[in-house]
């Protein structure tokens, strides 16, 4: 009898098992496969930005292509750490918190990328006349590099606050759990400045955006304004706005994962921070590329182009 039931019990473990390699296949080859897509469409749409001196010499062309490159850079960041906890590989700390790290520099860059953009269509219809002296390819370079540099000194801050942590209370570099954002959060004083960071970039990036666009509704009641210019900035500079908030949902992600592991069970969580996953972390990463090169009429012609060729060029292999 004991037998019989170490056996059934035996027959139930497997069986649970493979139930749940089975999810694992399943839900990572449903996430991965958009996930590819969207890192398709955005290579080849960088490749677009880069094709025609246009392109490489229009100041907005400038800051789209930063854009898309930090998005595409966090994506196939946060993909391999997907990958990574499907498979169970579980890395040092070290290499958890340079994973972690370039993921949020990558992230931290859009919302400045988009104040920056939003401040040169606010010039473009507010200051017409100086748009040319004000938005050359010199300046936005400079804007650039300090956008680069601001999200690397937050970097650097919270790089030293986890040696800190690891030096105060020495533990085993060998992670037990995930890689994630939330791993490389050790103490409360990673928490409370990881919070405090990004509660005041956006906050001030939502300020920027929106004085930007009251600014760009004004300009178009006036009369001497170009109309269909200001309209059409105006819809740019609303478009930055819902961008700033998909970048801000993002990074409510890890803090509802966690309030919700206190009262769900673990499986529960896996399958809800996938779907996650796909809408707050690929999708709007993916959304860039889709609107700008459908939108704008310079693009769309070099962009169709590029991607029809490409899929022409990947059928004829298949």
């Amino acid at each position: 009898m004991s037998y019989g039931n170490q056996t059934q019990t035996l027959n139930v473990t497997t069986e649970q098992q493979y139930q749940g390699l089975l999810e694992r296949v399943v839900f990572s080859s449903l996430i991965g496969m958009p996930c590819c897509l969207c890192l398709f469409i955005n290579g080849t749409m960088l490749f677009t930005l880069r094709s025609k001196a246009v392109f490489r010499e229009t100041c907005r062309y400038i800051l789209l292509y930063n854009l898309l490159f930090a998005d595409t850079i966090m994506l196939a960041l946060s993909q391999l750490m997907y990958i990574m906890a499907v498979c169970r590989i579980f890395p040092t700390y070290p290499v958890c918190g340079v994973l972690a790290m370039l993921a949020g520099l990558a992230n931290q860059i859009s919302p400045l990328t988009l104040v920056v953009m939003c401040l040169e269509r606010y010039v473009a219809v507010c200051y017409p006349l100086r748009h040319a002296t004000i938005i050359t390819v010199r300046n936005t370079a400079v804007a650039i590099i300090v956008v680069w540099a601001f999200s690397s000194l937050n970097v650097l801050i919270r790089v030293l606050l986890l040696v800190n942590f690891l030096f105060d209370q020495p533990q085993s570099l060998q992670m037990t759990d995930v890689c994630s954002g939330i791993s490389v959060i050790l103490g409360p004083m990673s928490d409370i400045y990881d919070k405090a960071y990004t509660g005041i970039v956006f906050l001030s990036a939502a300020v920027a955006v929106t004085c930007s666009y009251v600014g760009v509704m004004v300009a178009a009641r006036s009369a001497s304004t170009d109309k269909a210019s200001a309209h059409k900035a105006r819809n740019t500079v609303l478009l930055h706005l819902m961008q700033l908030g998909l970048t801000l949902l993002s990074t409510m992600h890890d803090p509802i994962i966690v309030s919700l592991s206190t009262i769900l069970q673990r499986l529960i969580i896996v399958r809800i921070k996938s779907i996650l996953y796909v809408f707050i972390y690929i999708l709007p990463r993916c959304l860039s590329s889709l609107i700008y090169g459908l939108r704008d009429q310079t693009i769309r012609p070099v962009l169709m182009y590029y991607l029809c060729c490409r899929l022409s060029h990947l059928s004829k292999h298949i």
